[in-house]
């Protein structure tokens, strides 16, 4: 007789809580191991992104910037084409009143200087009124002591027609400029004795104030 062969059911083998555990930690790891690569994925995507953006704002504003270049011309260029001359001797008058007939030795003084037009032509003239512009000339005898214009000023230019005029104010720190510019601490006193100051407008030797008389006592 013969015997049956019965089959013997598959015994499924339960995980130990160690196992369990320690797969557990698996899938964690390979999860946040797999959030970290899709997160730098994305900054790179980003940043990629960003950086066109960025690439094609600058292109844009380099654009916009050299547009307004061509259309918008400076003052001085605009105020050149259309014909406006440059103030001088004959379409101006210069006036210098110091605030003081005298000063003392190492003091300082201030003078008023004034730009009057005086031309007939309706578009006026052109006229830098800043301390390079119009220069302020202190001298004794024929010796030139101290001008405004040695240490550089920024550019102030002017538009004047009938009826106009410009006022301003240089000090003169009492010293004796040289040849180039210089702190006024570093350079010499003046002696006591009688100077000159006269106003005149830079490239126009004939645009020039009356001569007025100071003293340093």
């Amino acid at each position: 007789m013969a015997q049956k062969n019965s089959a013997r059911p598959a015994v499924k083998r339960k995980r130990s809580k160690r196992q369990q555990a320690m797969f557990r930690r698996r899938r964690i790891v390979v999860g946040i191991a797999a959030l970290i690569a899709i997160t730098f994925v994305v900054f790179c995507i980003y940043s990629i992104s960003q950086g066109i953006v960025a690439v094609n704002r600058e292109v844009h504003h380099a654009d916009v910037y050299a547009i307004s270049r061509k259309k918008v011309p400076s003052p001085s260029e605009e105020e050149q084409k259309s014909g406006v001359p440059d103030c001088g001797a004959s379409n101006v008058s210069l006036s210098l009143t110091p605030a003081s007939q005298s000063l003392a030795v190492g003091g300082t003084l201030d003078f008023t200087t004034t730009v009057k037009y005086d031309g007939s032509s309706k578009v006026g003239c052109l006229v830098d009124v800043s301390a390079s512009g119009v220069v302020l000339t202190i001298r004794s005898g024929d010796d030139v002591i101290w001008k405004s214009d040695v240490c550089p000023a920024d550019q102030d230019l002017r538009l004047i027609a009938k009826g106009d005029k410009v006022q301003g104010t240089i000090t003169w720190p009492g010293d004796r400029t040289g040849s180039e510019c210089a702190d006024d601490a570093t350079l010499p006193r003046v002696d006591r004795g009688t100077y000159v100051a006269q106003l005149s407008i830079a490239g126009h030797a004939k645009a020039k104030s009356d001569p007025v008389t100071v003293t340093v006592e």
